[in-house]
């Protein structure tokens, strides 16, 4: 038996090295070694039939010949492999007299990314840090941790979208949740603006849409005070809308700030003379904004003795429809390329 090992190896090894292709290379492997009719795996059947020592010897050496063949035959893989990607890459050549292919219509960016761009760029010129925070959002951060109680309207299941078979998830109503878990990694001082899209159930028509996009910001430190909110909203106002832009404020109650305001801009198209975008007021409402709510730096693990701020936020689906004359806000969600088009 051991002389027929010693035979079909030899037979082996020259039949791979006679193989021109992959497709005979395969046959030839099922050939010798196939677990059914294979000529190696015969030979072994014959094992049993042996004494103990004869058995052992010739296992060993069955096994010797299975490696040896099994090693030409990978060599002789690689072997036609690289003789193929060699024969492509002969084959393959590049014509420089081609003319350049004609470029089809470019993409863009939707009008909502263009304000997002343009005012993290702004931001990130005064020192802002431009964070992102999830959009399935926990109940806690969305909610609780920015003292919004368990019995305010904004928790109503017809007002937030919660996901079923788990009440204490929902799709964030706004980036206000970012807040806490930026002062809980970075603390005090800190300046950060996030922004992104958020989720109400609103029934949706010309001014109200399911799906928007805010931009949040926070500044905390230790002298910081309402004249630094002031000031921070004006530059961001007349950046957006023009040098010529006033804003004023008036008090408004939000539960994440105290005292909180309501902010306005004279309307760009009239400069505040009154017309139909603002109508007859002179006046457009574009933020929300106060200093921080105690209860908001206690959450973020913030002392409120030592440090204080402000929080801001912009509808930046708001501004877009401002700035560029929108009057419908479902367009802006449609996916209508003629719409789209046009920034």
């Amino acid at each position: 038996m051991q002389s027929k090992l010693e035979q079909l190896k030899t037979e082996a090894l020259l039949a791979v090295k006679a193989i021109k292709d992959k497709i005979g290379l395969e046959e030839l492997e099922i050939k010798l070694l196939g677990r059914k009719g294979g000529e190696l795996t015969n030979l072994l059947k014959g094992l049993k039939d042996l004494s103990g020592e004869a058995r052992k010897q010739t296992g060993q050496l069955a096994n010797e010949v299975k490696k040896e063949i099994e090693e030409a035959l990978a060599a002789k893989k690689h072997e036609l492999s690289a003789k193929e990607m060699g024969g492509l890459l002969e084959k393959e050549s590049i014509d420089i007299t081609q003319p350049s292919l004609p470029i089809k219509a470019r993409g863009h960016f939707h009008p909502n990314t263009l304000i997002q761009n343009d005012l993290e760029d702004f931001f990130s010129s005064m020192g802002f840090m431009v964070l992102d925070g999830p959009e399935l959002e926990s109940d806690y951060y969305n909610f609780t941790a920015v003292n919004i109680p368990a019995t305010h309207p904004a928790r109503d299941s017809h007002d937030t979208f919660y996901i079923k078979g788990h009440p204490d998830w929902v799709m964030r109503t706004h980036t206000s949740s970012v807040q806490v878990r930026a002062m809980q990694k970075y603390g005090a001082p800190l300046r950060m603006i996030s922004s992104g899209k958020c989720f109400r159930n609103e029934a949706t028509d010309v001014r109200h849409e399911h799906t928007f996009y805010q931009l949040e910001g926070v500044v905390v430190g230790k002298d910081v005070n309402f004249a630094h909110m002031k000031g921070v909203l004006e530059a961001v106002c007349q950046h957006v809308f023009g040098p010529e832009t006033k804003m004023r404020l008036r008090p408004k109650f939000y539960p994440f700030v105290e005292p909180g305001v309501n902010g306005e801009v004279t309307c760009f198209l009239c400069q505040g003379k009154g017309c139909k975008l603002c109508k007859q007021t002179g006046w457009l409402e574009v933020f929300g904004a106060g200093m921080v709510h105690p209860n908001v730096l206690k959450e973020g693990g913030i002392d409120p003795k030592v440090n204080q701020g402000f929080a801001f936020g912009f509808g930046l689906t708001r501004l877009a429809m401002l700035k560029y004359g929108i009057e419908d806000i479902r367009l802006l969600e449609s996916g209508n390329m003629k719409f789209l088009e046009q920034f």
